[in-house]
């Protein structure tokens, strides 16, 4: 029987299921673990657990100041992911509760569903099948990807590995990014370029920043504007970093050739989005990342920054180490 007082972890990501690896590591470490993969089901019982837990691995979620202060134990919160802006940073700082995520655990996914995105959206793939499916034959052109330029925005790892197999692809590739290394372009024919450079010589744009106020709308009407004719813009990191509204208009204008999109503003899309049914928008529900390898990496990284919390260990991953008011053992 499992000790009373023994750590209690609360998962919320929904593809960690009871009796996984993930539960049986922490079960194996003494921890006892609370799976509420629906926590807007269960509000009793996640408040509950919350005032028990002394982490959470959580996946999208929100984890809001309200929920932090409810949660007494608490140590740590670990993203199974790389984005964290479903978690209120601010108040598990002020709680001494480090907020971790799983870097690199997606990367190859996110990657590969980017240039699926590309070439459905350069191919016109899903209004091919359509046509097919009720009888129709167009054999329209499409547009190959070798010789086309690729812009990166956000040259991190999972921008890396997209430059990687943008380069395999026979692709010209730039990139922007404020924190550009230049060791890894010169190692594989990576260009730097500002962000107008980039929006203005792409044929194929694609996104991979955290979410904050300095990217928010990134992508607006005034950045669409200066994007070359019949570009594709991919979005895989965060919805708001693009200006919705201001695709879509650039899409029906003509402007824009198309855009690949797996993340949006308001998450699942509403129907009622300037999006849905627009031609030549290819939209996916957040599952750049949703490979069985990809969730066990995260899932297990996840579980080793919680143990490691829960022993007193320096915790990996942290994103606000440098603000917590009281000591976590950041690394």
């Amino acid at each position: 029987m499992t000790d009373p007082r023994s750590p209690v972890v609360l998962i919320t990501t929904a593809f960690l299921k009871p009796g996984g690896e993930v539960d049986s590591r922490l079960q194996e470490a003494g921890a006892r673990v609370i799976f509420i993969p629906k926590p807007n089901e269960e509000p009793g019982r996640f408040r509950k657990a919350l005032g028990e837990a002394d982490a959470v691995i959580a996946g999208t979620h929100p984890v809001t100041a309200e929920m932090i202060d409810a949660a007494p134990f608490l140590r740590v919160i670990a993203r199974t992911g790389v984005g964290y802006d479903n978690v209120d940073v601010d108040a598990a700082s002020r709680h001494g509760v480090a907020v971790c995520v799983t870097p690199g655990a997606n990367r190859q996914a996110v990657a590969e569903h980017v240039f699926a995105l590309m070439l459905a959206a350069a191919r016109d793939v899903p209004d091919n099948i359509a046509e097919v499916t009720t009888g129709k034959w167009t054999q329209r052109s499409g547009r190959e990807l070798s010789g086309a330029t690729l812009g990166i925005v956000g040259l991190g790892s999972i921008g890396k590995t997209v430059a990687l197999l943008g380069r395999a692809f026979g692709m010209r590739v730039v990139a922007y990014d404020p924190y550009f290394d230049s060791q890894f372009g010169e190692d594989h024919d990576v260009k730097q370029v500002e962000l107008g450079e980039l929006l203005s010589i792409a044929d194929f744009i694609t996104l991979h920043l955290f979410l904050d106020s300095t990217t928010k709308h990134l992508i607006d009407a005034q950045a669409l504007a200066r994007t070359k004719p019949g570009a594709i813009v991919i979005n895989t990191a965060r919805g708001g970093i693009i200006d919705e509204n201001a695709l879509a208009d650039a899409v029906r204008s003509g402007g824009l050739g198309g855009a690949g999109l797996d993340v949006f503003e308001t998450e699942p899309l509403p129907v009622t989005s300037p999006l849905v049914g627009l031609p030549r928008v290819i939209t996916t529900g957040h599952v750049a990342g949703a490979t069985q390898e990809a969730r066990t990496r995260s899932g297990l990284l996840a579980a080793e920054i919680v143990l490691a919390a829960l022993k007193g260990d320096n915790v990996p991953h942290s994103v606000n180490g440098d603000k917590l008011t009281v000591s976590a053992g950041i690394a």
